[in-house]
């Protein structure tokens, strides 16, 4: 993280005597990274972290990859009743696509987490789509709700406690769950989306936002420190009996059992925390025509970024396309979870399902969504996004939940006159397209023209347009392309 910070006690200075009430030593930790030359944080326990037993193999983790020969885009329908609740916040992950940097899984919880947790492989990002909860680390306790974000770097230890969700949303007016997710049967705790490095990299803020003097947020970016929400008390547990701890490294989960409660932290400093951030928070930077995908750019590791598409201000210039144009992105592939709103540019797109999109291929607008764009002057969608920059295989549970449909969704009239104005981002019926509705110059029929000495002269046989005058041709008119 970008800044410095502390919670509970802790000494004057680092590596001096720090003693317990009862007169013996607290136990300091350096808990540091690449080497203890990157961000790092020190610690304090009442009980040496070093006392542990009882070590033993509890799964695999290794994840196969399926179909890595095949390049085409995917509709993987995650949402609703297809994915029933399993296992706990660990237990339950389903690994959808994954590569040498990064796996993207998501999860439906069916139970608690009875043990905490250290993923000693990589960072995670979790993102909570639906319900809400505790989240207890060594390092202090972060409550967190949907749209978190929650960063939890390598090797912190910690367990979700989730809120019932049936008791803590209720029922609307319909007799539906009151966040607009799932039944409570089919999904009793919350659902989230994992993103996990597994290069060995560690996410953060993308690096052109900070300083690189003093590790600030500048001003150009769409978020800074006072959107974080870092840990707060409770800290410490002071308990002794047997707490199992499981740690995820080598491709393997393992087990080993403290004889006191694993969070026994009594104070700490440094720049290597958890953290949480909502995804409302994210403020978007927007333009007169429409921007990249880079400046929804939230996070970064080496080889992948991750993005937030939030409800936005469309491009203000008069003859703008609101959608995204068709685009190739030539070394990464993109894979898109959306978490509610209309996405004016796709169809039949389904809340919690994942999009694939491999290099190479383009992808853009589906039939229709141009046209029906035009009007609107803002987007309510919302959508987590990682970009990739090798290529992201499936698993075979991606398979087993993929819409095989949806690469030929593109095809079909692209501009169809929009008759009953069913697409749309923000309820604005958009009218069928006429020449009242679309001037001739906004729409132009195309010009043959041939270019000499930098000056416009009309193509052969097309004097006739003006009575065997030659047509005239000025800057900026946009029946013709203006040569400088």
């Amino acid at each position: 993280m970008p800044y410095y910070t502390k919670l509970g006690l802790l000494p004057q200075k680092r590596h001096v005597q720090f003693r317990r009430p009862d007169g013996c030593l607290y136990s300091e930790e350096l808990f540091g990274t690449e080497g203890f030359t990157g961000p790092s944080g020190t610690m304090y326990h009442i009980h040496p972290p070093t006392q542990v037993y009882g070590w033993k193999p509890i799964a695999s983790t290794k994840v196969e990859y399926v179909e890595t020969d095949i390049m085409r885009m995917r509709h993987v329908t995650t949402g609703g009743q297809r994915m029933p609740p399993r296992g706990d916040s660990v237990t339950g992950r389903i690994v959808l696509f994954g590569n040498a940097d990064c796996e993207m899984a998501v999860c439906n919880p069916a139970e608690q987490m009875p043990y905490h947790f250290k993923n000693a492989q990589g960072d995670e990002c979790i993102f909570v789509h639906f319900g809400s909860g505790v989240c207890h680390t060594m390092l202090g306790t972060i409550r967190f709700g949907p749209k978190d974000y929650l960063i939890i770097p390598k090797g912190i230890i910690y367990t979700l406690i989730w809120d019932k969700r049936a008791e803590k949303v209720g029922l609307n007016a319909e007799g539906k769950p009151a966040d607009a997710g799932p039944s409570f049967e089919n999904t009793p705790f919350g659902r989230f989306l994992l993103i996990e490095t597994t290069n060995g990299s560690h996410l953060g803020p993308p690096k052109r936002y900070v300083s690189k003097d003093h590790g600030q947020f500048l001003e150009h970016s769409p978020y800074c420190e006072r959107d974080l929400r870092l840990p707060e008390l409770p800290l410490t547990w002071d308990i002794k009996g047997d707490f199992p701890v499981r740690i995820k490294a080598r491709d393997l989960i393992h087990e080993y059992v403290y004889h006191y409660h694993p969070l026994d932290v009594v104070g700490w400093d440094g720049c290597y925390y958890p953290y949480a951030f909502n995804i409302d928070d994210f403020s978007p930077i927007t333009g007169k025509l429409h921007m990249p995908p880079p400046i929804h750019q939230t996070f970064e590791a080496h080889n992948f970024v991750i993005c937030s598409f939030c409800p936005r201000m469309l491009d203000y210039h008069p003859q703008s396309i609101k959608v995204p144009y068709n685009h190739s992105n030539l070394d990464s592939d993109e894979v898109l979870y959306y978490v509610e709103g209309n996405f004016g540019s796709r169809k039949g797109i389904e809340v919690g399902s994942l999009t694939a999109h491999p290099q190479g291929i383009p992808h853009g607008p589906h039939p229709g969504t141009i046209e029906a764009s035009l009007l609107a002057t803002h987007t309510a969608e919302l959508a987590v996004m990682c970009d990739t920059f090798r290529p992201l295989h499936p698993t075979r549970a991606a398979l087993e939940l993929d819409d095989a449909k949806y690469p030929a969704s593109w095809q079909g009239e692209h501009f169809p006159g929009l008759s009953t104005g069913k697409m749309h981002l923000n309820g604005v019926t958009v009218p069928p397209a006429s020449a009242a509705a679309f001037p001739r110059e906004v729409h132009p029929v195309p010009v043959l023209h041939a270019e000499v000495n930098t000056r416009l002269i009309p193509a052969p046989g097309t004097e006739n347009a003006t009575n065997g005058a030659a047509a005239v041709t000025k800057p900026g008119n946009t029946a013709n392309v203006w040569a400088p």
